[in-house]
């Protein structure tokens, strides 16, 4: 139309190659230090989150105690006090879960900022670690979860590492706007506990909402993360085919990737809000939405 350089409906042309589509059915998981007893997960909701109550109720569908944690930023002292309480809730926690939002406002120039200085800090980094390397806890992030997630280095390399030009990140959207619609994604891998009752090939649709969604990785990593399992889920269209169309692939992710795991699969990160799941929602769309997620997390403290 008139306005289409203005108020652009589609995406200049990619010269990427066509997505590849990933299949790893070889994940063998083992099972945690702890199994059995209640899963608390901890929650924790910084200045934008909006998706706590969601992502809170997901997972008490699925069998879990979820506690959300406000962070205090209202002055230095209060947030000195929510990073140390934050940390000691950590502790007694088997999943911590970054839920969607827009923290900070996505500012300054782009998203993930604050929540990444979070938990860069030493008390919430050792607890962490702890989680992960002694504990087998497990991570996720969500949207504006999964920037912070991906911005800490824990997904793909499953710790929280200095930033370099080097690692995989999240960024604007091909089309330079938010995009916000209902997407099929793949299950691509079977690494991740997360994804343990999914069969690869399987499709889901969920909801998306975002700015800064394009996965960008270059070719060595992705090569890696592909021989890994780490490619968790990709964007497909209506014939189950990964794709770079606009109508699918929301923000031009490269080879249409929506999700990725650490190494061993335990920290997820993925754009899809799975949590926006329930009883009367998006009548009008005849698919396969579910909690698998959440529930295959719960699941892997029973095996």
């Amino acid at each position: 139309g008139t306005l289409e350089s203005v108020y652009p409906t589609r995406a200049p042309q990619s010269a990427s190659a066509a997505p590849r589509t990933y299949s790893y059915a070889n994940g063998s998981r083992k099972a945690p230090a702890v199994v059995g007893g209640r899963v608390k997960v901890l929650i924790p909701v910084f200045p934008g989150t909006n998706c706590e109550y969601d992502t809170a109720r997901a997972f008490e569908k699925a069998g879990a105690d979820a506690e959300i944690f406000v962070v205090n930023n209202l002055s230095r002292e209060s947030l000195a006090q929510s990073v140390k309480a934050f940390a000691e809730r950590g502790r007694d926690s088997r999943i911590i879960m970054l839920p969607g939002g827009f923290s900070g406002g996505d500012e300054p120039d782009g998203s993930g900022k604050f929540i990444t200085s979070f938990f860069r800090n030493d008390y919430v980094s050792e607890m962490v670690a702890e989680l992960l390397e002694k504990r087998d806890g497990l991570m996720c992030g969500i949207c504006n979860g999964f920037q912070a997630l991906i911005k800490l280095g824990l997904v793909p390399f499953g710790k929280i590492v200095a930033p370099s030009a080097e690692n995989p990140t999240l960024t604007f959207n091909e089309i330079g706007r938010h995009q916000s619609r209902l997407v099929r994604t793949r299950i691509s891998s079977n690494l991740s506990p997360w994804l343990s009752l999914y069969e690869v090939g399987e499709v889901v649709t969920v909801p998306i909402s975002h700015g800064e969604g394009r996965f960008v990785c270059g070719e060595t990593r992705l090569a890696a993360l592909a021989a890994n399992g780490q490619i968790a889920t990709q964007y497909v269209d209506l014939d189950g085919r990964v794709t770079m169309d606009i109508d699918y692939n929301p923000n031009g992710s490269v080879d249409a990737i929506e999700g990725i795991t650490s190494p061993d699969g335990r920290v997820f990160g993925k754009m899809g809000h799975s949590e926006r799941t329930g009883s009367n929602l998006y009548k009008n769309v005849p698919s396969a939405y579910d909690l698998r997620i959440f529930q295959g997390a719960v699941r892997y403290f029973s095996l």
